[in-house]
């Protein structure tokens, strides 16, 4: 199986733009984020599988001579199922991102209750 292919075969740990399995993810939903599905990055390791172990991480195999920056970038960082979500900077800034719950049947933009106190 090709990476391509085997990206194309991992599914999502989401259930309505959550992730039910960390009990201090925050919720998606409304943020105009897409929840994404776990990806194999160039050295083989899955990344966003929530498993945090893989025969291919370096971590699995460290040695005296393996060189740390091999584990920076993008490409070990999953954009959606990453602790640093859990931060109260990250989830402030879901929230911001969210569009206010109106009280019943407000219009987005009339203020229909204007003049009626």
């Amino acid at each position: 199986m090709t990476k391509e292919n085997k990206n194309e075969s991992l599914n999502p740990l989401t259930i309505n733009e959550t992730m039910p399995h960390q009990i201090n993810a925050p919720s998606f939903k409304g943020t105009n984020i897409n929840m994404m599905a776990p990806f194999v990055n160039k050295y083989g390791v899955t990344i966003g599988d929530s498993l945090y172990a893989s025969d291919n991480s370096p971590l699995e195999n460290w040695t005296e001579d393996t060189d740390p920056a091999i584990m920076a970038g993008d490409e070990w960082v999953h954009p959606t199922n990453d602790i640093g979500w859990n931060t109260t900077e990250n989830r402030d800034l879901l929230e911001s991102k969210r569009k206010p719950q109106a009280f019943p049947f407000m219009h987005p933009t009339k203020d229909v209750g204007s003049g009626s106190d």
